[in-house]
């Protein structure tokens, strides 16, 4: 806080001296107004007819108009410089913070898989596992290479949409059989106790860059996954209709506030502080999803869920 600090005092500064200046201004000018009615006494009494007093008090406030003037404007731009000034401090200091809670919140998620896999390859090295063990310690050092694998695609799309650099290939894609596997490869291997139910009308086919769309339904599933309760489900439904195409995914999380819904898809952006949060996550998902979504002409909305959780609404045009 030490720069935003230094700021307002430099502010305070500026508004102090500019007050002072105007003071000083308009002392001067009363002087000299008091000079000029001296002289044109002195003028009188020396036997000459001279009436300075009323042209030198229109030429008085017409001078201290143009003061008025243009101390009005000299305000309002160095209102405006302040205002501009204050919230790019506020937001450098906003993502100053944020980049520097996803360097640690990326290091630790990079970290636990990679421990897990560590171990379970040590295990499979030193120790003589029965068949059956060997799949299940394999199955979850796959699951953990996969953890690694979305990290680092969601580092690289985020950098490719900040440069501009991200573009689609589009390809026409059954879109009914990619969400059913992104469900199935989820329940072939579940992270919690969540159920996961599902209304997908079959044979859906749009035109959708395929690795594009598959991270953008990813990140939306596994946000629901992550934020329900134990126990509860995860709802999954496809429809089209003549005009488009709607995807809605509901959970029974927490929700999310009504003032926090247009901050979500942020970059870096995540719901809470760090200190009380307790899921996991970078921030890059939802940022990821939306701009992947307005890439397919797309729009993402979000619903509260009632009686608790939140509906992710994502519509795409058929043609």
């Amino acid at each position: 806080m030490k720069p935003l600090l230094i700021f307002y005092i430099l502010v305070a500064y500026i508004m102090l001296q500019f007050a002072w200046w105007a003071y000083l201004l308009s002392d001067l000018e009363k002087s000299v107004y008091l000079h000029k009615i001296e002289n044109s006494i002195l003028l009188k009494e020396a036997g000459k007819h001279y009436d300075a007093n009323v042209e030198m008090e229109s030429k008085l406030n017409k001078r201290l108009y143009m003061i008025a003037g243009e101390g009005s404007v000299f305000l309002l731009i160095l209102g405006w410089g302040i205002y501009k000034t204050r919230t790019a401090f506020i937001k450098e200091f906003a993502l100053a913070r944020q980049q520097k809670n996803f360097l640690l919140t990326v290091t630790h998620e990079f970290k636990s898989p990679l421990a897990s896999i560590k171990l379970y390859l040590q295990t499979l090295e030193k120790r003589e596992l029965e068949k059956t063990q060997k799949e299940v310690f394999i199955k979850n050092a796959m699951k953990d290479v996969d953890r690694l694998n979305g990290l680092v695609e969601n580092a690289l799309f985020a950098t490719q949409i900040e440069r501009k650099a991200f573009s689609i290939n589009k390809e026409k894609t059954d879109v009914s059989e990619l969400i059913e596997d992104i469900i199935f490869a989820y329940s072939e291997s579940p992270i919690r106790n969540i159920q996961v139910r599902k209304n997908i009308d079959k044979n859906i086919e749009l035109q959708i860059d395929r690795i594009g769309f598959t991270s953008m339904v990813n990140n939306i599933f596994e946000n629901a996954i992550k934020y329900s309760p134990d126990h509860e489900e995860v709802f999954v439904e496809l429809k089209q209709n003549t005009e488009h195409t709607m995807l809605k995914i509901s959970d029974r999380g927490p929700g999310i506030p009504e003032n926090e819904k247009g901050k979500i898809f942020e970059k870096f952006y995540r719901i809470g502080n760090e200190e009380t949060r307790k899921y996991k996550g970078t921030g890059l998902g939802l940022y990821i999803a939306k701009h992947i979504c307005e890439l397919h002409q797309g729009k993402i909305l979000i619903k509260d869920q009632k009686p608790a959780g939140s509906i992710f609404e994502i519509s795409l045009p058929n043609a």
